[in-house]
């Protein structure tokens, strides 16, 4: 069986959506399936680095990369279709072509973001976006998606017909390359840190996170710290970072604070492999990579009890309420006290982060493509 996978957007992408394209390509190459031979649109490593239109500076570029987008998705990969004649085509980024193809498809739509939360995005961009997708669903398409929780939250909003599948993704392969001297210029020490890897969206919580650090500091007198790693919002009606800037002047966190930017992988290993605890205050996701990455590396998870990261933890982080300033720090200090929570948290989560990987990823995968094909 032929499958036809589309990596075009890993140009732009930046998040959970970028790892869950490599993971995918990787995988398929890794374990192989000897009845489904993978044709990639893209070299994923190549594409990946590709900086064209990614973090676009003014509305001329942005015009530009819409465009570029939009004559891929609709001539372009109807054109590869066409010249690799595919029994499958595979678009995990939400959006398929809307000329009808003589394949059948899978499309991988992650979360149910842009219904939940409209406030967060332009809204001519929302609605223009928002009509690809549901342009691309006309066809008979297979529907994947990361969580039970997104599936639930897809068949409220999107109304259809189309059969909508759970595949759990993997955790990002972080490889075993580690930055040795960044703890030491960011001044961090082993188990002096509190961590959250990710974007500064607002869905993120980290205005939350960073008031509840300061309850924490304020009741214990400890001497930790807390990193947010990670660059600026997508947009900018979804960018915190501005706000939690200002937060960390206004409660005399400068020193407290780290916030060091976007970081390599080999940082990330470097960030978990002293980190006293991973927080994710998240008020919505539709599966919570760093989860995971923060369990296989050891290191005890503070998660919200948003319903996907309840779904994908399993037991083995320490649950918060969403958006509850005290009720985190409160959370916070209990692991900073509790020795024996934290070795358990650490064991749970390190059992838990086996239940997810690329080889299930792919297998899971492979069952569906085949399933299709009878």
């Amino acid at each position: 069986m032929k499958v036809l996978l589309d990596l075009q957007y890993l140009n732009v992408a930046t998040t959970g959506i970028k790892t869950y394209m490599l993971e995918l390509a990787n995988a398929s190459s890794a374990y192989p399936h000897p009845d489904i031979e993978w044709i990639f649109t893209h070299d994923p490593d190549i594409q990946a680095q590709d900086s064209t239109y990614r973090f676009p500076k003014n509305k001329i570029q942005r015009l530009n990369y819409h465009l570029d987008y939009f004559r891929w998705k609709e001539f372009q990969l109807p054109d590869l279709v066409k010249k690799h004649q595919p029994d499958l085509l595979i678009c995990p980024d939400f959006v398929s072509p809307a000329a009808a193809l003589p394949c059948r498809r899978m499309t991988v739509i992650h979360d149910a973001f842009f219904w939940e939360m409209p406030q967060n995005y332009p809204v001519w961009w929302r609605k223009y976006f928002l009509n690809l997708v549901k342009k691309g669903l006309k066809e008979p398409t297979e529907i994947i998606t990361t969580t039970e929780f997104s599936k639930r939250a897809l068949q409220k909003h999107l109304k259809l017909n189309h059969p909508v599948t759970v595949i759990y993704q993997s955790q990002k392969t972080l490889g075993d390359a580690i930055d040795a001297e960044f703890l030491a210029s960011q001044t961090l020490k082993k188990g002096e840190y509190f961590l959250h890897i990710g974007t500064f969206d607002k869905r993120k919580n980290l205005p939350v996170l960073v008031k509840a650090f300061a309850e924490m500091l304020k009741n214990t007198r400890s001497n930790f710290k807390l990193v947010l790693a990670g660059g600026a919002g997508q947009s900018v009606q979804m960018n915190d970072l501005p706000v939690v800037k200002k937060l960390v002047e206004e409660l005399g966190l400068v020193e407290k604070v780290v916030l060091p930017g976007f970081v390599t992988d080999a940082q990330v290993k470097a960030l978990y492999s002293a980190a006293f605890g991973y927080v994710f205050p998240s008020e919505n996701e539709g599966f919570g990579i760093p989860v995971l990455e923060a369990m296989a590396e050891g290191v005890p998870v503070i998660h919200s009890d948003q319903p996907a990261l309840v779904e994908v933890a399993g037991g083995a982080g320490l649950v918060t309420q969403t958006g509850d300033v005290a009720d985190l720090s409160e959370k916070m200090i209990l692991l900073s006290q509790d020795q024996i929570l934290r070795d358990t948290l650490q064991k749970k989560g390190l059992e838990r982060s086996k239940e997810f990987g690329p080889e299930k990823f792919i297998r899971a995968f492979q069952q569906r493509i085949l399933s299709a094909a009878h």
